[in-house]
């Protein structure tokens, strides 16, 4: 236990706890408002709008989650891994799933895809392997065929990444690249997030155009208030790498004045420092009011 690292730790305690209760927690009754809908009852722009808040919640849920394990651990001296790097960025869903829940991606890898022989067998063999691992990733989450298809469907864009298909996707354009992750695991996450597999069926139909609803009883404007449009826009911003880049411009900031102003890094510092602490001692008063004024939210993940 070292001063930096408790600081370190405090900070990044709060940076998880404001990604729970001021991002997931918004858009999670939004999503669950429309996941709740009938499925004959949807419309398009409900269908996205509520697949894109869960998308959304999903991440900030769990990394938020993962931010307040590391941080308490990182206080008492404890190193642990991180568990996210920015998956929403991809540009695969190969890189997807390695910068989505490390943890369990390399459990899996290393105790279960190793031991069955990886990638060190045919190409039926590897393909194989891969549909295993991910068939009983899906159940590890729930003994639900929705689970099942999830994790199968991940198995399979993999299989499809190895084939031609993925030499195609490396030479496209990397605007169309990152598009085409997007919108694989949005429709991933659809599977997870429904019930059933027939209401998830529903609900992919309603994604692509043919939804039966006829936005009267149900319409977007009921969910789409001006919470949770703040809180999309602040989801998707945070799920770039803002941060980093922050700390970048700080360096380069700090370095460039260097040649001008001798103490300019000292100074440079010393704002960005106490800036950072006004920053969290606000997200953690803003944190406590959400708390002290809402519901029980738990989160996603205790649930497996």
């Amino acid at each position: 236990m070292t001063p930096d690292k408790f600081a370190y730790g405090i900070q990044r305690f709060i940076m998880g706890l404001g990604k729970k209760v001021l991002i997931a927690n918004t858009l999670a009754m939004a999503a669950d408002q429309v996941f709740a809908i009938p499925a004959a009852q949807l419309t398009t722009g409900l269908a996205w709008l509520g697949i894109t808040c869960y998308t959304l919640q999903i991440y900030f849920d769990f990394s938020g989650y993962s931010d307040m394990a590391i941080g308490l651990g990182r206080m008492f001296g404890f190193e642990i891994l991180e568990n996210f790097n920015y998956p929403y960025i991809s540009s695969s869903i190969r890189e997807f799933l390695r910068r989505w829940h490390i943890s369990l991606t390399n459990w899996f890898r290393d105790y279960l895809y190793i031991p069955l022989g990886g990638n060190r067998g045919t190409p039926a063999r590897t393909y194989l392997n891969l549909l295993t691992v991910f068939f009983l990733c899906g159940l590890w989450h729930g003994a639900s065929w929705t689970f099942v298809v999830w994790g199968l469907y991940h198995g399979a864009f993999l299989i499809l990444e190895r084939l031609k298909f993925g030499k195609l996707l490396n030479s496209a354009w990397s605007p169309v690249r990152h598009l085409y992750t997007i919108l694989v695991f949005m429709v991933g996450w659809v599977f997870f997030r429904s019930d059933t597999l027939p209401y998830a069926l529903e609900f992919l139909k309603a994604m692509s155009g043919f939804a039966t609803g006829d936005g009267i009883r149900y319409f977007v404007s009921m969910y789409l208030n001006k919470e949770v449009m703040a809180a999309l826009i602040i989801g998707i911003m945070l799920s770039m790498p803002v941060f980093p880049w922050l700390q970048k411009m700080r360096k380069s900031l700090a370095t460039g004045l260097e040649t001008k102003i001798s103490f300019a890094p000292f100074a440079v510092n010393a704002g960005s420092s106490f800036l950072n602490i006004i920053f969290l001692a606000a997200l953690l008063g803003i944190c406590a009011l959400y708390l002290a004024s809402g519901s029980y939210n738990p989160f996603i993940y205790f649930r497996f």
